[in-house]
C-alpha cells in the first residue's frame, strides 16, 4: 500500500481541481489518498463529498508571509499524523510555498506539472529552490518544459483522470428550450474557464463570419472568477454585439451541468490562443460523443485525432470558420467523428487505468528512494 498526500491550493476551479476531484472518488487497490488544502471552496466539497480525507491547511497570501507560515506548520503537523510515503504537490505555486516541509522531513516529494512552466513566474522561482524526487506531467507537452524547473529530474505522463459526464436521460430539447435556442439548430459548445488565452474572442470572431449561415447558436460557459476575467467576458460580449452576432450567442456563466449542456450540444469548439497543458474539455467532449474543434497547438495536439475532430491554425479566424461552416453543414461528419470520441476518450484518460498508473509510479518513486536511503546509510560498526 502506497500512502499518498496531496497537496494543493484549492481556491479556483478548473482542470487541476476536476482532476483531484476525480481521483478523490476513484479507489485503487495499493493506493491510499489523502489530500491537503490551503483554501475551503468547491473543490474541498467534492472531494468531502467523495469521502477522501481531507486536511484543511491554511488560506495563504504571499503578500502575509504570517499565513505562509501557518500554512507550512499546519502541513508540518498533517506529515506527522498521517505519515505518507510521498508528497505530492500539484503546481509551482503549491511546491514553491510547501515542498519544504516535506523536504525537512525526509519525505519522498514528487512534483505534478500541470502547465507548461516557463520558468519567469515568481512562483516558478520558488519552486526551483526544492528539487523533487520525480515530475509527473500532465501531458507530453507539459513534460518537455519541465527543464526549465529542474534539469535531470525524472518523469513520467499520466494524463489526468476525466470520467464518461453523466449526460443520460437529459431532455435536449428541454435545455435548448431553457437557454432560448431552436430545438433543430446546431450548437456551437465552449465551455471553459474565462481566461482570454481560452480563445472566446477569436470563436467570436470566426462564427461573425458565419452570420449569414442560418441553422446554428452559439453557447459559451463559464463564469469570470477572477478582476481580469470579468473584464475578458465583458469584452467578448461587446465584440458579439459590434460584429452583429449576440443575438446568437448564449453567454451562460459559471454552471454546474456541464454534461446536460455536452448532453444537449452538435459541437465543442475551443480555440486557444495559448497551448493548453493537456485539455480535459476536450476529453468530456469526446466522452459526450461531441466533434472537436481545436487550435493545433499544445496539448490539443495529443488529444483531437482526425477520428474525432478537426485541428486548425491558430489565431486566425478564417480556417476556424471553415471547420465550423463545414461541421455545420455536414450532420454525417459530425456524426461519424462524434461517434469516434468515447474510445478515444477512454484509451487517454479512464480514471481507473490512470490512478493505477498513478500508483505504479508513486511505488517506484517510494521504493526508489527507499533504496537509496538504504544505499546512503552509514555501515554498522562490529562489536
Amino acid at each position: 500500500m502506497v500512502r499518498a498526500l496531496h497537496v494543493y491550493s484549492g481556491n479556483l476551479y478548473g482542470g487541476v481541481e476536476r482532476m483531484l476531484a476525480t481521483l478523490s472518488a476513484t479507489r485503487v487497490q495499493g493506493l491510499e489518498q489523502r489530500f491537503a488544502l490551503c483554501f475551503e471552496g468547491r473543490l474541498a466539497e467534492e472531494i468531502r463529498a467523495a469521502h477522501a480525507p481531507l486536511e484543511m491547511l491554511a488560506a495563504v497570501r504571499v503578500s502575509r508571509p504570517w499565513t505562509v507560515l501557518r500554512a507550512r506548520r499546519r502541513l508540518a503537523a498533517v506529515l506527522d499524523d498521517a505519515r505518507p510515503d510521498v508528497v505530492i504537490c500539484h503546481s509551482s505555486w503549491t511546491h514553491g510555498l510547501l515542498a519544504g516541509v516535506a523536504r525537512k522531513r525526509g519525505i519522498p516529494l514528487v512534483f505534478w506539472l500541470h502547465d507548461a512552466v516557463t520558468g519567469q513566474t515568481w512562483a516558478d522561482r520558488f519552486a526551483k529552490r526544492v528539487r523533487p524526487d520525480f515530475a509527473v506531467c500532465t501531458s507530453e507537452f507539459a513534460r518537455g518544459t519541465l527543464h526549465r524547473l529542474w534539469s535531470g529530474v525524472a518523469s513520467d505522463v499520466v494524463h489526468p483522470p476525466v470520467p464518461q459526464p453523466d449526460g443520460a436521460g437529459v431532455d435536449r430539447r428541454l435545455m435548448r428550450a431553457q437557454v432560448d435556442t431552436p430545438a433543430d439548430d446546431v450548437v456551437i459548445l465552449q465551455a471553459s474557464r474565462m481566461e482570454p488565452w481560452k480563445g472566446h474572442r477569436l470563436l467570436v470572431e470566426a462564427l461573425a463570419r458565419l452570420r449569414d449561415v442560418g441553422g446554428w447558436t452559439a453557447w459559451i460557459a463559464g463564469g469570470a472568477q477572477r478582476a481580469h476575467e470579468e473584464a475578458h467576458l465583458a469584452e467578448t460580449y461587446a465584440l458579439a454585439q459590434q460584429l452583429g452576432i449576440a443575438p446568437r450567442i448564449r453567454f451562460l456563466g459559471q454552471r454546474d451541468d456541464v454534461p446536460a449542456l455536452m448532453a444537449s450540444a452538435d459541437v465543442l469548439c475551443q480555440p486557444n490562443l495559448g497551448p493548453e497543458p493537456f485539455g480535459i474539455a476536450f476529453v468530456e467532449g469526446m466522452h459526450a460523443g461531441l466533434p472537436v474543434i481545436a487550435t493545433a497547438i499544445g496539448g490539443a495536439r495529443e488529444i483531437v485525432s482526425a477520428e474525432c475532430g478537426l485541428l486548425v491554425p491558430p489565431e486566425d479566424p478564417a480556417p476556424l470558420a471553415d471547420a465550423l461552416l463545414l461541421l455545420i453543414r455536414d450532420p454525417a461528419l459530425r456524426a461519424g467523428l462524434g461517434a469516434a470520441g468515447p474510445a478515444r476518450a477512454r484509451a487517454l484518460c479512464h480514471p481507473q487505468r490512470q490512478a493505477e498508473k498513478l500508483r505504479d509510479v508513486l511505488e517506484a518513486v517510494v521504493h526508489g528512494a527507499g533504496a537509496e536511503r538504504e544505499r546512503l546509510k552509514p555501515p554498522q560498526r562490529l562489536r
